[in-house]
């Protein structure tokens, strides 16, 4: 690949100098032989009028006239009879005979003795009675410059190929040394060092920041391997209790003599089973929303009435536990979702709220318009979460140091996270002091 990229760094390099070496001979060169073209075909056209009209004599005047008249270009003629006689001329020697009417000719004129070389782009009108008229202009300038730009050309030409194979080595080096750096880094992550990056140069250019983007791409994986390993940790610990409880309870129903405990250990039994359907549902409802196999029965939601409904749900198992619930409801507030799990994840944010504020706290719920946002608040009097926790809350199967005993299975607040990510939602957390507050905002319905 190196080599690819130094032959097209030094193509790029020929073609560049190729191209302004161009540019030079268009404006150097042929834009000015153009302009004395056409001056010589405007010259032809009038000094042929001049002969087929008032014939030879008058043409000889007027080819004199035209040599002594000043010129930013020297006048050159000849007029030559059918018979190959010079009537009038200014040119030292006879012209080349060739078949394009326009060529270009060199020879040497002497002033004050000395020789001076010239070129004369010349062009040649052959009358019906075989006299040649030849009319040119000097363009000596436009040969030097020519024979200086084909040689510039030339040479550049080459230090050009020289100096972008140069470049391009070098270039190709620094490059593959980049490359290499990241590569190396690819090798490690894929032979299981997680820990590796890609080393920065801080020169702020293209590899810099895509050594920051896969720096940033490596820390998200090991941040989301790091949680599959706890989670996986705690799907072994939570299943591992309710799995003993049936097999304990299947031993024993073995040994039992009497209905009575025969009964009481397959509802012990049974219980620990729902438990287990119960922690398999949920992971694979939020495993299904979070892959996008969830079919979303997307509509116009009234969040207003949803939010009521789910305060209004759980009022009478806070007031069982000793606690207030408040809720504040803006109405008239709609949202574009699927009402049955944003109906759950409000549920869950309350339920959560319910469960870890003790008797003699409040839970309060509110909903409102936030810009073009709707803001669903709850709040608690809780213990609330430590701020190394904060960060894993939605986090399957986690729970604090402090509300480890509490029930549930700890999927709530990842089912709620799951639905705010498939709504384009806003799930947030903070801690109030005492207690815990619990964000979610979701766009408007338009």
């Amino acid at each position: 690949m190196t080599f690819r990229l130094a032959l097209a760094y030094s193509a790029l390099f020929v073609v560049s100098y190729a191209a302004m070496g161009g540019l030079a001979w268009w404006i150097f060169v042929t834009s000015p032989l153009a302009e004395v073209r056409g001056t010589v075909l405007a010259e032809v056209q009038a000094l042929s009028s001049v002969y087929e009209r008032k014939g030879a004599s008058a043409l000889v005047a007027a080819l004199n006239a035209r040599t002594e008249k000043p010129a930013r270009r020297r006048a050159f003629h000849a007029l030559i009879g059918p018979g190959g006689e010079w009537i009038a001329a200014n040119m030292p020697a006879p012209p080349p005979l060739v078949a394009s009417p326009w060529f270009r000719f060199e020879f040497e004129t002497f002033e004050h003795g000395l020789a001076r070389e010239n070129e004369a782009y010349t062009y040649e009108r052959r009358f019906p009675d075989g006299t040649r008229l030849l009319v040119a202009r000097d363009t000596e300038d436009v040969d030097e410059r020519e024979e200086l730009i084909g040689q510039a050309i030339g040479w550049g030409t080459a230090v050009a190929v020289l100096l972008g194979v140069l470049g391009g080595v070098l270039m190709s080096r620094a490059v593959g040394r980049r490359i290499d750096a990241i590569t190396g880094t690819a090798e490690r992550v894929m032979a299981g060092d997680l820990s590796g990056r890609v080393e920065l140069r801080g020169t702020g250019d293209d590899f810099d920041h895509l050594a920051e983007t896969l720096n940033a791409m490596l820390d998200r994986i090991e941040s989301l391997i790091q949680s599959v390993a706890r989670v996986s940790d705690s799907i072994a610990h939570e299943l591992r209790t309710p799995l003993a409880r049936i097999r304990a309870d299947l031993e024993e129903l073995d040994g039992a003599g009497d209905a009575a405990t025969r009964e009481a250990l397959i509802a012990q039994a049974n219980e620990s089973a729902a438990r287990l359907q119960s922690t398999f549902d949920a992971l694979l409802r939020i495993a299904r929303i979070e892959a996008g196999r969830h079919a979303l029965a997307a509509d116009s939601v009234n969040l207003s009435a949803l939010v009521a409904d789910a305060a209004e749900l759980y009022a009478p198992a806070a007031e069982a536990e000793g606690l207030r619930l408040d809720s504040d409801v803006e109405p008239g507030i709609r949202v574009w979702g699927d009402r049955d799990l944003l109906f759950q994840a409000v549920a869950n944010l309350i339920d959560n709220a319910v469960k870890y504020t003790p008797p003699g706290g409040s839970v309060r719920v509110a909903l409102a318009r936030e810009g073009a946002r709707a803001r669903i608040g709850v709040t608690d009097d809780g213990p609330g979460v430590g701020a190394d926790d904060l960060p894993r809350i939605t986090e399957r199967f986690f729970r604090a140091p402090a509300q480890a005993a509490a029930a549930g299975q700890g999927l709530g607040l990842a089912l709620v996270d799951a639905v705010a990510r498939c709504h384009r939602a806003e799930l947030a957390f903070r801690n109030e002091s005492p207690g815990l507050a619990a964000t979610l905002r979701l766009p408007l319905a338009n």
